[in-house]
Formats: structure tokens, C-alpha cells, sequence
């Protein structure tokens, strides 16, 4: 079952897996695995998957835009 969070009429996925993230950064899955694996991005695996707070991925994004 998948948690929604509805912002501004829209449902927004609060957790994303590996495939969701890479199409959200616009990266291929085999990307956006190895960034994982490499704890360059923030995730953590759940049942041996990655997953993805949607929060914590748009902070890195912010924080990598500022150059940090």
C-alpha cells in the first residue's frame, strides 16, 4: 500500500524507490543506484530496496544548487 501526501490538489509520493527517484532527478536507475550505494544521495534500504524521502531528496537537490 502507498502513502499519498495531497499538496495543492496533487498526490505527492512522500517515499520513492530507485526507478521514481531517477525519472524525479531525471537520471537513468542504474545512476541513481550507484549514487546510493555510494551514499552520495540520501536513502535507505528497506526489505533490501532503496527508498527514497522525497523531503530529504529535494534538500540535497537545494543544497547541491547552492554549490554545498
Amino acid at each position: 500500500m502507498s502513502h499519498l501526501k495531497v499538496e495543492s490538489g496533487t498526490a505527492v509520493r512522500d517515499v520513492m524507490t530507485i526507478e521514481e527517484l531517477a525519472e524525479y532527478l531525471k537520471i537513468s536507475p542504474d545512476t541513481a543506484y550507484k549514487y546510493a550505494a555510494a551514499k552520495y544521495l540520501p536513502g535507505f534500504k528497506l526489505g533490501g530496496r532503496w527508498r527514497f524521502s522525497r523531503l530529504a531528496i529535494d534538500a540535497w537537490v537545494n543544497r547541491q544548487s547552492e554549490g554545498n
